[in-house]
């Protein structure tokens, strides 16, 4: 039997999430596989995925801000805002005249911070119950609701001018739910120009890197972080006693026990470093949020 643990899966271009979902569960033999946030199949990068009992855990790692490495070609649209859709327009050579490092800077500028964006139609995004790229696939019009994300980080590591385009090599650091082709598209648009995303990388989930993920030929021998460990990246580790891990198992609330919690949630280990769940206040007591599947020792 497989025991639980956090995967760390460096995907490649060309596969869906799960795409890569599907065969971890080949490589270790479960069903029982999840992961912590879709990337595009264009994309490349860090798949947080979840087996057996530690999918519990992927609620509480899906919202962790995250970082990308991206290139942004200004000059073009497309129909996807990235480079698997079809190319819809070319700017101008007019429109390049206005065009400055400066004003350049100043659009990233304006995109950065806490700023209100439009997602893509062809996100994963459900409307009524379908991902809106099915329902852009199937004709229909898709437009979707502006979200608020934040931005912590939009730097531009390189540039190159080509023939009526112009790309930035980008870092994004940002919060869950923030669309990088988005900022490509929105940048573009700012500017008189146009753009799309030509590629995505994906480096950092929270504390988790892709420095330390596996690529999908060594699935069957990778070695996955236990769900304390993962755990402790996430949330505040809280070590309790056997007696309290029981009784957190068995629903009881640890009594007077609140005030040692910083934040909202915190992590517990029992004495064997085993995860016995996620806690929350209650009053002053101390009351399971999720509590991780027993295994035998």
């Amino acid at each position: 039997m497989v025991s639980p643990g956090i995967l760390l899966v460096d995907k490649p271009a060309g596969l869906t999430s799960h795409d890569v979902v599907a065969r971890t569960r080949r490589a270790l033999g479960t069903r029982k596989v999840g992961h912590a946030g879709t990337l595009d199949p264009m994309a490349t990068g860090l798949l947080v995925i979840g087996v057996e009992g530690a999918t519990r855990l992927l609620t509480y790692i899906v919202g962790a801000d995250k970082t990308y490495e991206a290139t942004i070609r200004l000059g073009q649209t497309t129909s996807t805002d990235d480079a698997d859709g079809d190319i819809l327009t070319h700017a101008p050579a007019e429109a390049w005249d206005s065009v400055t490092p400066e004003r350049v800077s100043a659009g990233i500028a304006a995109l950065t911070g806490a700023i209100s964006q439009v997602p893509s139609s062809v996100s994963a995004i459900k409307v009524d119950g379908r991902r809106a790229y099915d329902r852009v696939r199937a004709g229909e019009e898709v437009v979707l609701a502006a979200r608020d994300v934040t931005v912590s980080r939009f730097d531009v590591l390189a540039e190159r001018a080509g023939e009526g385009f112009l790309d930035l090599d980008v870092v994004v650091d940002c919060s869950s739910g923030t669309y990088i082709r988005s900022l490509a598209r929105d940048l573009g648009a700012g500017l008189g120009l146009g753009g799309h995303l030509t590629a995505l990388r994906r480096t950092r989930v929270g504390d988790f890197d892709v420095a330390d993920a596996v690529v999908v030929d060594d699935l069957a021998e990778a070695v996955l972080l236990t769900p304390a460990a993962a755990a402790a990246r996430v949330l505040d580790p809280l070590p309790v006693s056997n007696a309290d891990a029981r009784d957190l198992r068995h629903g009881k609330r640890l009594t007077d026990q609140a005030a040692r919690l910083s934040g909202a949630l915190a992590a517990a280990i029992d004495e064997d470093g085993v995860l016995v769940g996620v806690v929350e206040k209650r009053g002053a007591d101390l009351k399971s949020a999720m509590n991780m599947p027993e295994v035998s020792r």
